[in-house]
């Protein structure tokens, strides 16, 4: 069972390590685009390619999809990325249960976008964990357990990535272990939260310390992005790095590279894009709007005070 991009290598670990695959599951097509076309879930797509039996069920607790699954007397059910809460007769269905493969290292990080919450946090490695699934969200023991450092530059699409592929290996080593080992219960201590990410996260407040916003800036990147108010719409900052010099927040110390006063230290605006236009070098982008040094990045109509 899974969704989007980051399961399709796990899905395909799978079938080359020998597994079969008696169905996979997903969530249905989805409108799309300005002409609201359905598209398939990247899972879906792989499964097609592969030939594999397909099932994308838009209820899982009514209707012909809870008896097909049963019925299958499959030996694990293995989830990633779903994306959607599985009732507890879904989970004790196949012999050995359902295992999930979870991208942090549990129980930190439980919910719907560890990634994005690790970076923001600050944290120096996350990594993969498989769970034997419960009803409640991710607290499951643990079977399996791998680190990864997060790098000082790291995005959470990089990171993404990697964790995507570190993902299909681990949930290959973990059916070769199952009936062999105990899963691991879960520690009381040290359990966060990371709940669904929105667009309002990647709001950049120049009153932060610099340190904050790189995080949050390399956390929200590629999506929503980090972006500040203005004009008709945001200015994305597309890649951003720490820099030297202080002042007011918002103001700019130097226009070539293009760096901003934070609340506490700076920051570099590598790559900027502004509404309507391309992505270009924060440099570019202050020339083009004819900036000068001391000039405030502030919000268009926002007034110190206001």
């Amino acid at each position: 069972m899974g969704t989007p991009r980051f399961a399709v290598p796990t899905l395909d670990a799978l079938v080359e390590a020998g597994h079969e695959i008696v169905l996979v599951v997903t969530q249905p097509d989805r409108k799309v685009g300005r002409g609201q076309k359905l598209k398939a879930p990247p899972v879906a797509a792989r499964a097609a390619e592969l030939s594999l039996p397909l099932a994308q069920p838009r209820a899982l607790r009514s209707g012909p999809f809870p008896e097909r699954y049963v019925d299958l007397q499959a030996d694990v059910g293995v989830v990633i990325a779903y994306g959607r809460i599985l009732p507890e007769r879904l989970l004790d269905a196949p012999r050995h249960g359902c295992v999930n493969v979870h991208a942090s290292l549990l129980p930190r990080w439980r919910g719907a976008a560890p990634i994005q919450h690790a970076i923001l946090a600050g944290d120096a490695i996350t990594g993969v964990c498989t769970q034997r699934m419960e009803p409640t969200l991710d607290t499951g023991p643990v079977y399996v357990r791998e680190e990864i450092p997060i790098g000082a530059e790291e995005t959470a699409g990089e990171l993404h990535d990697r964790l995507s592929e570190r993902s299909a290996s681990v949930a290959v080593r973990t059916l070769e272990l199952l009936g062999r080992i105990e899963p691991t219960p879960q520690p009381e201590v040290g359990i966060t939260w990371a709940p669904k990410i929105d667009r309002a996260d990647g709001q950049v407040d120049w009153a932060e310390p610099a340190a904050v916003l790189h995080r949050r800036v390399r956390a929200m990147t590629p999506w929503p992005g980090g972006w500040i108010p203005w004009g008709g719409g945001p200015l994305k900052l597309r890649s951003v790095r720490l820099a030297e010099g202080s002042g007011p927040p918002g103001t700019l110390l130097s226009l070539d590279p293009l760096i901003v006063a934070c609340g506490e230290g700076a920051l570099q605006l590598v790559e900027v894009q502004a509404p309507g236009r391309r992505a270009v070098p924060g440099g570019a982008f202050a020339n083009g709007l004819h900036l000068e040094p001391g000039a405030s990045l502030l919000p268009r109509g926002h007034t110190d005070g206001a």
